[in-house]
């Protein structure tokens, strides 16, 4: 009998059923159960495939460990908290899986539009303590016409345009890395500076990765440049928006409102953002649906299969930095 591949699966799931059922006739699937890279280096270093989630991170400290690793797979679509460098220098492969939420996170980043734009939270504060006034909306804006920046259009970014077009909205979009072309396909508007974007934005909503480049893309100089008044949602990652920049908008009233499902530090331990009267927060929902989150632990597998039958890897991220591929890419 053939040798059999080792799989782990590092984060803390509480159970691996899914991804036992789609490897099981080549791996055997180990549950780490950690959220600590160290663990990942005693306990995963005969793994020839690394299922990785969202908590814990990898650093060249565990990753220098792994002699046997073909491939890390990130389940789920951003991949800043696995160093790609680190792994790509020794020819492994970092991929992710970059769809499966595409829906939930554009239905959320709505959802939260229309939340803090409706004075939803607020007013259904205000019926629970007794009151039945319509002046809790007072200022609430008519959406239809206004203009939405969205800052990154991929998958999701393209979702949320196309839902903000259907209530009506300006969509107008930032995103160099999308071929020219990409405004006509969507029957939307481009602009290729972000300064050019946030001008014309009483809606900002973030959808792109979180890069060296878009660290504090969202920052007390880059607010100040919105029309007073706006509105900023995150959805994307937390460093994306810088709190104290974000913060000092909102006590001058340079941003109205602001909805975030992500944050710097998570879990949530800035006081000042959880107290804010004019910050709806959510904890890192977006992505989450029952059938979401079945394809992406199913869609993770199903890559981490690909690498193990010798089939090119669908969605790989660090070609860039890869030397000497382990797997077939």
């Amino acid at each position: 009998m053939s040798k059999r591949f080792q799989v782990a699966v590092t984060d803390t799931l509480p159970e691996i059923g899914s991804e036992c059922k789609i490897l099981d006739d080549l791996a055997d699937v180990k549950l780490l159960q950690t959220f600590d890279e160290a663990d990942v280096a005693r306990l995963g270093a005969d793994a020839d495939v690394l299922l990785v989630y969202h908590t814990i991170k990898l650093s060249e400290r565990s990753i220098a460990t792994l002699h046997k690793c073909q491939a890390i797979v990130r389940c789920g679509v951003g991949y800043d908290n696995v160093d790609i460098q680190a792994a790509g220098s020794r020819g492994i492969v970092v991929c992710n899986v970059p769809d499966y939420g595409t829906e939930e996170v554009a239905d959320h980043a709505l959802l939260m539009l229309l939340a803090i734009a409706r004075r939803f939270v607020p007013a259904h504060q205000s019926v629970r303590e007794g009151n039945w006034n319509y002046t809790v909306a007072i200022e609430t804006p008519r959406l239809r016409g206004r203009t939405l920046g969205v800052i990154g259009c991929g998958r999701i970014g393209t979702a949320m345009v196309l839902r903000a077009k259907a209530i009506g909205m300006r969509a107008v979009v930032f995103d160099p890395y999308k071929p020219d072309g990409l405004e006509k396909a969507l029957g939307v508007e481009r602009v290729h500076k972000l300064e050019d974007l946030l001008k014309q934005s009483q809606f900002v909503s973030v959808h792109c990765p979180l890069t060296t480049e878009t660290k504090h893309i969202l920052n007390a100089k880059t607010l100040s440049l919105l029309p007073r008044g706006a509105y900023v949602i995150n959805t994307a990652r937390g460093p994306c928006v810088d709190a104290n920049g974000l913060l000092s908008a909102l006590d001058s009233g340079q941003v109205a409102y602001a909805a975030l499902d992500v944050v710097e530090t998570e879990p949530l331990d800035d006081e000042r953002l959880r107290k804010h009267p004019r910050i709806v927060l959510t904890p890192h929902t977006a992505f989450y649906s029952i059938e979401g989150y079945q394809e992406m632990r199913s869609k993770g597998a199903e890559e981490a299969r690909r690498v193990l039958l010798g089939e090119a890897v669908r969605n790989p991220v660090n070609l860039q930095v890869l030397k000497n591929a382990r797997c077939r890419i």
